[in-house]
């Protein structure tokens, strides 16, 4: 498990929607001089986070100060560490918003980008048989 100040991003590059995303994090935090790391589950990084590649598939994850979330809460906490994106985690957390928006990440959006990964390992495992 990572061990320092610095905020981590687990995350899988292999999904087009995850990696624009992350791409856009990546830059901001770059300009800005952020200490933010972003790891992509599909390569050794992994190992540093001691969650399967499968697990890690199924959700964004962050890690800071050595606590690990995922989904909304790893929003959050990105954002929370990223100066444009503040208010947007301020309004994402409060009471409501965030019951709401974690149930839509949880049970439709992560899931069906879920499903595009293995349909994805599928057709890459098929054309290599």
């Amino acid at each position: 498990m990572i061990e320092n100040s610095e905020t981590s991003v687990l995350y899988n590059a292999q999904c087009p929607v995850c990696q624009v995303e992350v791409d856009h994090y990546a830059r901001y935090v770059g300009e800005a001089g952020l200490p933010i790391r972003f790891d992509d589950l599909n390569t050794d990084a992994l190992q540093r986070w001691g969650i399967d590649a499968d697990t890690a598939a199924r959700s964004l994850y962050v890690q800071r100060d050595g606590v690990i979330v995922f989904g909304v809460p790893a929003f959050l906490l990105l954002w929370s560490q990223m100066p444009r994106y503040r208010l947007l985690a301020w309004i994402v957390g409060l009471p409501g918003i965030r019951q709401i928006a974690s149930a839509a990440y949880d049970h439709v959006f992560a899931p069906a980008l879920y499903r595009r990964h293995r349909r994805r390992q599928g057709r890459r495992s098929a054309a290599g048989a």
